[in-house]
């Protein structure tokens, strides 16, 4: 007897302390999360610099088995840790990432009933705060259907919303982004991810999630005057299903990137900290770069000898182009609206006999590729998701067997759980087969291009593609999009249009279209969004003797570091970022123009060459136009550039 007291009351000692709040803090104790528990569910709480950011905000989760997980809980005690170690990305903003921060691992468990047992994972950044939701092996629960996820954020305040409204779950995520104050938006609209606040005295905070695997993707609602999380519903599931799985499971993180200003959240990596290591052990086949895309521009071809179309010759003159200007792909998509693979359906949707491992007649795909090698230029392909369902390891064996480098998937606009999956499937299969992706019609990245190098951009946004029929993708869309999805990660935009015209001589052209900004917005464009595979969409003609195009020539598309010296939301942007020696920099600005100030602090000690692309003049009236000049700088010099409405500003700083 006299042993079992002192056992009795240690566990009553550690029961009563697990019952007390937890609280965890950055590295640097700037940013705090506190949890505890109430009757009805957990409660968490975020302060960033000693100000509330995020007020008491209930977790709870609803199954279709045994109802509700967060009333009537009690709390195991914490497990806790700190992070601080450094991985290198393969494809990303940086290369070498710190990944530092304070983790806890709390039990969450029933007190009666089931005695269902819950985890929540937490991890502080100096940069944000991340939390899942943590399903481990247990006596009794072997697997749910969970029904909503009901994940509070009750910002405090009433900042300044930059979000992405969406009618519906079947969605390709393009849009314009409204901004308003949290106050006036309706509730029940559903709001897509990343999505911005601004509190205006220098506090920035988005709202997106991580390590989206085996999962629903997640959204915004407004619920009683809080911002709730909503889960796109399986499409096979009558019951309003979110999520089918067997324990062990996990959620995705639900993340808060924060900073005192909004460059901070656009240099962080925490999506990246927040997925697991590469998956791919032989990752030396993966080679990021800039592609060629005859689509966009009509494929366009100069008086030939030859008839164009889906055929060698075709891609040929293509093929010689990148060659000679340090472009590394040349993507075959389709040519008169006939894809290059053969296809009964219509408007590139599937019919029954689509074969996507068989060429049109006329075009011999193990020619291109083999002509590509010869030119050192990787061959890739456009592909419609549907024609590769259940058939992937058939398609991709193929595509690997004439040496294609990597696919465009287009047209998935759902982010379910059974359409998460197949996308991830799709990169697994494709690195099986030394394939790289670059998704179409989906959705936001979360951070997996750390485990899945391969994938090199994704769309989930309004880009320039929409040129082609209508005009209303707009400099201020572009410095909006730079402020809100970027934040995600990579951004497939369309990129390379030559072909600048004023508002009022624009005129919508399907074959050789027209964009609106100025020439140095568009080179901006390849160093402020981020994304591994740039594309080069114009025809070779519209670059040949142009001026900027030996800057497009040189611009990378994967880097070593990023900086943000200079930003306004909605108003203009100035990135900064470095591959080995060398630096570059983009300035975009929206329809009002400006003058604008940029540090270069962001130098190492020395001397640099710069070479400096800025709008001409005249660009009201000639948005093509642009002057290029070089001067000496460093690391103490402070440069004021000019940028027209619509306007932008590159550079590339070589250190002497």
């Amino acid at each position: 007897m006299k042993h079992i007291l002192p056992v009795v009351l240690s566990l009553l000692a550690t029961l009563s302390l697990a019952q007390s709040p937890v609280r965890l803090a950055s590295p640097d104790g700037r940013l705090v999360f506190s949890l505890r528990l109430t009757a009805a569910a957990p409660v968490y709480r975020v302060a960033f610099g000693g100000k509330p950011l995020v007020d008491d905000s209930p977790l709870s989760l609803l199954f279709a088995e045994n109802g509700p997980f967060g009333p009537n809980l009690t709390m195991g005690k914490p497990q806790t840790r700190t992070v601080d170690e450094s991985y290198e990305l393969l494809v990303g903003k940086a290369k070498t990432v710190r990944n530092h921060c304070r983790e806890a691992v709390i039990p969450l468990l029933e007190k009666a009933g089931t005695r269902r047992q819950v985890n929540l994972a937490v991890r502080v950044y100096n940069d944000g705060v991340a939390f899942r939701y943590e399903f481990p092996q247990q006596a009794g629960w072997t697997s749910f259907t969970l029904l909503d996820e009901q994940t509070t954020f009750r910002l405090a305040g009433n900042p300044t919303a930059h979000t992405l409204f969406r009618p519906n779950f079947l969605t390709s995520h393009e849009g314009f982004y409204d901004t308003l104050p949290l106050n006036a938006i309706k509730a029940d609209t559903l709001m897509d991810l990343p999505t911005l606040f601004d509190y205006g005295d220098k506090t920035c905070v988005a709202i997106t999630e991580a390590a989206l695997s085996n999962y629903a993707g997640m959204y915004l609602v407004k619920k009683d005057g809080n911002l709730m999380s909503r889960l796109s519903p399986l499409p096979t599931e009558k019951n309003g299903a979110v999520v089918k799985a067997t324990l062990p499971h996990r959620s995705p993180w639900r993340v808060l990137m924060i900073g005192e200003r909004i460059g901070a959240l656009i240099e962080s990596n925490i999506l990246a900290n927040l997925n697991e290591p590469s998956k791919i052990r032989d990752v030396s086949w993966i080679r990021p770069g800039k592609t060629m895309f005859p689509w966009w521009n009509g494929n366009v071809l100069p008086d030939t000898s030859f008839a164009p179309g889906n055929n060698f010759e075709t891609a040929k003159y293509y093929i010689d182009f990148c060659a000679e200007n340090q472009i590394e792909y040349h993507s075959v998509v389709e040519y008169g609206g006939h894809e290059w693979y053969v296809s009964d359906g219509i408007n590139f949707q599937p019919g029954p006999h689509t074969d996507a491992a068989k060429p049109v007649p006329g075009l011999d795909m193990q020619a291109i590729c083999d002509y590509g090698k010869q030119r050192g230029v990787g061959i890739r392909v456009w592909v419609h998701w549907q024609a590769l369902y259940g058939r992937l390891d058939t398609v991709f064996a193929q595509y690997e067997k004439w040496g294609l480098a990597g696919l465009m998937c287009d047209f998935m606009d759902r982010d379910d759980q059974e359409m998460v999956n197949w996308q991830e499937l799709v990169l697994q299969k494709a690195a099986e087969h030394k394939l790289h992706v670059q998704f179409h019609g989906a959705y936001k990245p979360t951070g997996m291009h750390r485990t899945y190098p391969n994938e090199f951009t994704r769309e989930g946004t309004l880009n320039y593609e929409n040129m082609k029929w209508n005009d209303i993708v707009t400099p201020d869309h572009d410095v909006n999009v730079s402020f809100t999805r970027m934040l995600a990660g990579a951004t497939d935009y369309h990129l390379g249009g030559f072909r600048a015209a004023p508002r009022s001589k624009f005129k919508v052209q399907h074959t050789r279209p027209l964009m609106l900004g100025t020439r140095c917005h568009q080179l901006a464009m390849h160093v402020v969004l981020e994304s591994y595979l740039g594309m080069v969409c114009d025809y070779p003609d519209a670059y040949r003797g142009q001026p900027g195009f030996d800057f497009l020539k040189q611009v990378p598309t994967v880097w070593d570091e990023t900086r943000v010296p200079a930003a306004q939301i909605g108003q203009y942007l100035t990135i900064a970022r470095r591959k080995a020696g060398d630096w570059y920099v983009g300035s975009l600005n929206n329809g009002t123009a400006r003058t604008i100030s940029v540090n270069l602090t962001f130098l190492p000690e020395g001397r640099y060459e710069a070479t400096l692309y800025t709008d001409a003049p005249d660009v009201d009236q000639q948005p093509n136009h642009l002057v290029q000049q070089t001067r000496t700088v460093s690391r103490t010099d402070v440069l004021s550039l000019q940028l027209a409405a619509g306007g932008g500003h590159v550079m590339r700083l070589r250190k002497l």
